[in-house]
């Protein structure tokens, strides 16, 4: 009877998954609040379904009363989320909400299913530091000062990396944590304020340069660290920020050819470079050594074919640092290439709510500040999945949200606070001009009764 649930399952999850996917696509043609509100329900239903569903296969197949109790956790943690910005922040998105949800649930139901130990210490920084990022978009709205802090983001984001390269502790070969926290997630944030509050009111060539200074010094350190998929996403979040704010595609393609030169200097000076483009070209010629990883994610990716191998029914667990590193593979050998491409859509569908909230925000720092947030998240996405199914050389960036890592969770929570802190702003905005708007309209009407 059990395995008859297992199997059914599968289908029930990808049912749940492309379901959610759909009506994520809906919020953009829906302009009518009502409309907006039923799809937004419908949502969270699936959440709580997909939820109920996963850990009832995991208790059957486990035995543990951990699962269930897991379970009552994130029901209680979904509820209190939407309860809090629905009373707290009548304007906010809850689009965000949602898909904040949905994939810190699909991340938690993958965790348990690995390291239950894991989960739980991912449930407590998860749970923390959605209570603190909900005074975040209150700040954002006040502390008008933020542009102010120039070169005090900058001096942070490179004393705090130096110290990591300095006193870190090595893990897989880079140094990446400090005091058990890995600061150059939280540095990503400082970087973006530090980009938007140099070139929001002075894009010039001299602005430009200070900014490839400061840049070049973040990813030099990250390099030197090893830590090669966050200096890949601070390069690409300054070149994308660069051209935007300058329109200059000469910036873009200079940048992304040194880009290139520096890469080729990195392979032929660091041996952990020449080993993951080994690890990436041919797998199977170190399949005992640095290929080992990427061969045991694409077994598993190749396991799982479309509909998966059911929760607990795969061994994703031979995949080193699966819960991390390849917890995209994990996904794909239980739930199933189906679910894999929708989990692919839902992350598009945020970074395409967060690239909407920025086109539409009249203030040129917020703009950036929500591009800047937007690229860094969309790019650790690709990083992560191009990674794990041998797209592009391994870089070991966890997937926001669903991968296992403290300080990668509380940083993408924080980012999607800022978020929200910029949505309510650009309510605000809207607000302002449609009362500038019906009082030039009642001004014309006294003036014509006149």
């Amino acid at each position: 009877m059990i395995n008859i649930i297992v199997e059914l399952s599968k289908y029930l999850l990808a049912i749940l998954v492309i379901l959610y996917t759909l009506q994520c696509f809906q919020m953009f043609r829906k302009r009518e609040e009502h409309r907006q509100g039923i799809l937004l329900g419908k949502q969270l239903a699936v959440i709580v379904l997909f939820l109920s569903l996963s850990f009832l296969v995991m208790f059957l197949k486990s035995g543990t009363i951990r699962m269930l109790l897991f379970y009552g956790q994130m029901l209680l943690y979904v509820a209190a989320v939407q309860v809090a910005y629905r009373m707290l922040y009548k304007k906010a998105s809850m689009l965000l909400v949602n898909n904040m949800c949905m994939l810190l649930s699909i991340g938690l139901v993958i965790l348990c299913r690995l390291n239950m130990e894991k989960a739980q210490r991912q449930f407590m920084i998860v749970a923390a530091g959605s209570a603190l990022a909900l005074a975040v978009p209150v700040m954002i709205r006040k502390m008008q000062f933020l542009k102010k802090l120039t070169w005090i983001y900058a001096a942070v984001g490179v004393v705090m990396l130096a110290a990591v390269f300095v006193l870190g502790r090595t893990t897989f070969g880079a140094k990446l944590t400090l005091f058990g926290v890995q600061p150059s997630e939280f540095i990503k944030i400082i970087f973006v304020f530090f980009m938007a509050s140099l070139l929001w009111k002075d894009a010039s060539f001299p602005q430009v340069v200070r900014a490839t200074i400061v840049a070049g010094m973040h990813v030099l350190i990250l390099v030197m660290s090893r830590d090669l998929g966050s200096a890949v996403v601070f390069f690409i979040t300054y070149l994308v920020m660069i051209y935007v704010v300058t329109r200059k595609p000469l910036y873009f393609v200079g940048g992304m050819a040194g880009g290139a030169v520096a890469s080729v200097i990195a392979y032929f000076l660091f041996g952990h470079v020449r080993q993951r483009v080994t690890a990436w070209k041919r797998p199977f010629s170190v399949y005992e050594q640095e290929g080992y990883q990427i061969v045991q994610s694409m077994f598993a990716i190749g396991t799982g074919s479309w509909f998966g191998m059911g929760l607990f029914q795969g061994s994703p667990e031979s995949i080193p640092v699966a819960d991390e590193d390849f917890v995209f593979s994990a996904i794909c050998e239980e739930l199933g290439g189906v679910f894999a491409i929708c989990l692919i859509l839902i992350c598009m569908s945020f970074f395409l709510m967060i690239l909407n909230i920025s086109l539409q925000i009249k203030n040129p720092f917020y703009k950036l500040i929500a591009l800047g947030l937007g690229t860094e998240y969309a790019f650790q996405v690709f990083l992560h999945i191009g990674g794990a199914t041998k797209f592009i050389p391994m870089t070991g960036i966890t997937l926001p949200l669903v991968s296992y890592g403290g300080s990668s969770a509380l940083t993408t929570i924080i980012m999607l606070a800022i978020i929200q802190g910029l949505y309510i702003l650009r309510e605000d905005e809207d607000e302002e001009l449609e009362k500038i708007r019906k009082a030039l309209e009642q001004n014309a009407q006294e003036e014509m009764g006149r």
